[in-house]
């Protein structure tokens, strides 16, 4: 019996101090983003990300923060090449990439928990409205995008506000005969932990 009740009060301390340990919530922000190429205009433009995050504390500085986000980049087809690729962009100068993206950055805190760096890799799958989520999926490395985050996130209880730098590593372009396009851009966000 009186192993029983060590057990269940060493259970329930883990857990109450996994709890601790361990937040969840929800953000949304702004993305000011552009497609660098000879293609595209170099501007930036606005889109938006929505989406989850979670937070697993790794001892009194670090935490690991695992996201999944919908990501709207935004792009405007350069004048010259407008009529070039009429036929991939249907006339419109205008593009919009959306991605299913996972960030996975690294928190360290520089002022208690109330100032961090922020440094990871995020990797995203292009959602082409043509397709299913399952069929992206499955085209995850061929129609994705692989960038490197850095930046600062300010903890006030349980709000987060991020600003972050992401640049693309890999060519998104799935033309033959064209140049690389990577993307590059900021992230301004504000999350609430749960």
């Amino acid at each position: 019996m009186k192993t029983k009740f060590l057990f269940l009060f060493a259970a329930v301390l883990l857990s109450q101090a996994m709890m601790a340990q361990f937040h969840i919530g929800i953000k949304g922000g702004a993305n000011i983003t552009k497609v660098d190429g000879e293609s595209f205009k170099d501007q930036f433009k606005y889109g938006y990300h929505l989406g989850g995050f979670a937070e697993v504390r790794m001892g009194n500085k670090f935490v690991l923060q695992p996201e999944v986000l919908f990501n709207q980049y935004a792009t405007k087809v350069d004048s010259n090449y407008k009529n070039i690729y009429q036929d991939v962009f249907g006339g419109n100068s205008n593009i919009k990439l959306n991605y299913l993206s996972i960030p996975i950055v690294v928190n360290y805190k520089l002022i208690g928990s109330f100032l961090s760096l922020q440094a990871g890799p995020q990797f995203g799958v292009l959602i082409d409205q043509s397709k299913t989520l399952l069929q992206n999926g499955g085209n995850a490395f061929k129609g994705g995008d692989f960038s490197m985050l850095a930046g600062l996130q300010f903890k006030i209880a349980a709000i987060r506000i991020n600003g972050r730098y992401a640049i693309g590593l890999n060519n998104i372009s799935d033309l033959p005969d064209d140049g690389k396009w990577k993307s590059q851009g900021f992230q301004l966000s504000v999350g609430l932990a749960l």
